[in-house]
């Protein structure tokens, strides 16, 4: 898809990582999203969309991630862990952030169509939404723009 834009802000390693694996997934024809998973700044857990290469509607890169560190920690509590993600996470995905615990979701850029978080349903302000994270959201709203600009602008 390209290279990487400059920020004239240093991105914080586990983003450049996600925004690296949501390129990856661009090149392999999937829609370019991806996230990890750290804790104590470590990442433990990392994926990018593969819903077309797994034919797998669940298999996105927020969900790869989250259960490869549940899979790394050998539990489904992801308490104390950071999840970073180069778009706001659909309801799905929400959801199971919610359920691992996450303590806080950091995201590269809104998403107005399908966003769950601070866009359409926002889950997390939902009564029977029994866990919060802390939600950190526009880190790098111009790489993450225009990465999925030019994905779809090259598929019609």
């Amino acid at each position: 898809m390209g290279e990487a834009m400059s920020s004239p802000f240093p991105l914080p390693d586990p983003m450049r990582r996600a925004l690296d694996l949501a390129y990856a997934a661009a090149g392999a024809g999937e829609v370019p999203i991806g996230a990890v998973v750290t804790l104590d700044g470590r990442i433990i857990g990392e994926g990018e969309n593969r819903n077309r290469r797994d034919n797998d509607p669940t298999a996105h890169a927020e969900m790869v991630a989250i259960r490869a560190a549940a899979t790394h920690l050998g539990d489904f509590r992801l308490s104390g862990c950071d999840l970073w993600v180069t778009l706001e996470p659909c309801a799905m995905c929400a959801g199971a952030i919610s359920h691992a615990r996450i303590a806080r979701l950091y995201y590269a850029v809104a998403d107005p169509k399908g966003g769950a978080i601070e866009q359409g349903p926002r889950l997390f302000t939902q009564p029977q939404c029994l866990h919060r994270p802390e939600v950190y959201g526009d880190l790098a709203a111009a790489e993450a723009s225009t990465l999925l600009k030019a994905f779809f602008l090259a598929r019609r």
